[in-house]
């Protein structure tokens, strides 16, 4: 102590000068928190001790304007929604072969070997929920869609709570064989993702809202997944966004053969449970004489590419049938079967003998490696292009041995011999003729085929059929 202030008093002028600058310093910071108060919105007409406890207190507790900022974000995410036509037409003429006009502004999660599918909310979408407005039933251009984030969707929105499978197709939902191609790659996503089930279905076909499906395909759907809601939107122009959802839009796109197998596997054992079959052991059936039970089935249809005279094509193969022992003739018309005896009838056919048709769809009920024979009417072969091999794709698909196909070479010429299009139109609603000969030699080898395949098949331990399903 005593040396600090002799070391003072020799440097006086040093001691002094620090001493001011303090005793200004306090006399500035006091003065600037006295107009302080006095400036500040939370200052009172108390006393000042008063005062400068409302400063702190209000220092301490201001509002948070974070709140307020994050408020302001989400109003301006929610006015910024953009909404777009579902139905984008400057992709029209590329709609089945390159870029999609349904939602044209978003790619396609691409997977080795997988159908071409848009999920939401995910690392693509950014965290957004997919949002739908419209449902004009003529004009897709008038339905839309947008993106948003769950925190602001947009005014008026109602979300939809669960899985929604959303399909847009070029074709349509009554055909059996359309339909089941747009349905197939909803069957293989929930293969893969733990075999989940949709909370509800939304269809469009070309951007425009479909509110059924067919009922046969509806009721293959129902074996698949259980009832589910066929969403109609209800609120008319009201946007509805998603918690989750699968679109779809490709149809069975790249779906590799082996997914596609897997997939026509577990529909064909779900609608037979649905339909209480059990087929254990198919295949392995032996009459009395040691030999197979073979069961050739003619499967019928009514007007357009029907058989021109039926009952001698019934005629043809029923004698044909005659010549292998154990083979069982049946003759089905298919606009009279239910959707269960569609499924009964092909769950217990070797051979269907069927019209180029929609009912030729139903082969998908067929054990793997039932054949197929088919029939078109004059003309397919020049005029229907790709699409006469619909079901010749099909059979691969699931397993079945396509035996080839027959085309009517007799019938009238095509008045526009230089329109392709016009052609097909003149024959595609045309009937099927016959040649016993060519009919009778084809099924006989058919029916030989099957024998010496389903002998084969007995004399082994494994049984092929099973009623357990994946999922």
């Amino acid at each position: 102590m005593e040396g600090g202030l002799k070391v003072c008093n020799r440097n006086k002028s040093p001691c002094l000068s620090i001493k001011f600058i303090t005793c200004l310093f306090l006399l500035l910071f006091s003065v600037l928190i006295l107009f302080h108060i006095q400036a500040s919105p939370y200052g009172s007409s108390s006393s000042p001790s008063s005062a400068s406890w409302a400063f702190f207190h209000q220092w301490n507790h201001q509002p948070d304007l974070s709140t307020t900022t994050t408020e302001t974000l989400v109003t301006k995410l929610r006015d910024s929604v953009t909404f777009l036509p579902l139905k984008d037409l400057r992709y029209a003429d590329t709609a089945m072969t390159g870029t999609t006009w349904f939602m044209s502004s978003l790619n396609d999660t691409q997977e080795a070997d997988e159908a071409e599918y848009l999920y939401f909310p995910s690392r693509e979408s950014k965290g957004r929920l997919l949002c739908i407005k419209g449902r004009d039933f003529h004009d897709g251009t008038k339905n839309s869609y947008a993106l948003a984030w769950p925190e602001s969707l947009p005014d008026s929105a109602t979300l939809m709570e669960g899985v929604t499978f959303v399909s847009d197709t070029y074709y349509n939902y009554q055909n059996l064989w359309h339909g089941l191609c747009a349905m197939a790659p909803f069957v293989r996503w929930s293969m893969k993702n733990e075999c989940l089930k949709p909370t509800r279905w939304v269809l469009f076909h070309w951007g425009e809202l479909n509110v059924k499906m067919g009922s046969w395909l509806q009721h293959l759907m129902l074996a698949n997944f259980g009832e589910t809601k066929m969403e109609v939107f209800d609120r008319g122009n009201e946007p509805y966004c998603f918690e989750k959802a699968v679109a779809m839009r490709h149809d069975l796109g790249s779906m590799g053969q082996e997914n596609k197998l897997k997939v026509f596997d577990l529909l064909r054992c779900k609608a037979r449970k649905f339909c209480g079959l059990n087929p254990a052991g198919r295949g392995k059936e032996i009459n009395e004489r040691g030999g197979p039970t073979i069961r050739l089935t003619l499967l019928m249809r009514r007007g357009s590419r029907s058989f021109k005279n039926v009952t001698v094509v019934a005629d043809i193969f029923a004698k044909e049938c005659a010549k292998v022992h154990g083979c069982i003739l049946n003759f089905v018309q298919s606009e009279d079967l239910s959707f269960c005896d569609q499924v009964k009838e092909m769950t217990y056919t070797d051979i269907v003998v069927s019209p180029h048709g929609a009912q030729l769809t139903n082969m998908l009920f067929m054990d793997r490696g039932s054949s197929v024979m088919e029939f078109f009417p004059k003309g397919w072969l020049e005029h229907a292009g790709l699409g006469q091999y619909a079901h010749h794709w099909m059979a691969n698909q699931a397993g079945m041995r396509h035996e080839g196909a027959w085309w009517d070479p007799i019938g009238d010429k095509c008045p526009f011999p230089k329109d392709e299009l016009q052609c097909f139109l003149f024959y595609k609603d045309g009937k099927v003729g016959h040649n016993e000969t060519f009919f009778a030699e084809w099924g006989g080898k058919v029916l030989d085929q099957v024998r010496k395949s389903k002998l084969e098949q007995a004399s082994k331990k494994v049984v092929t059929t099973s009623n357990t399903c994946v999922c």
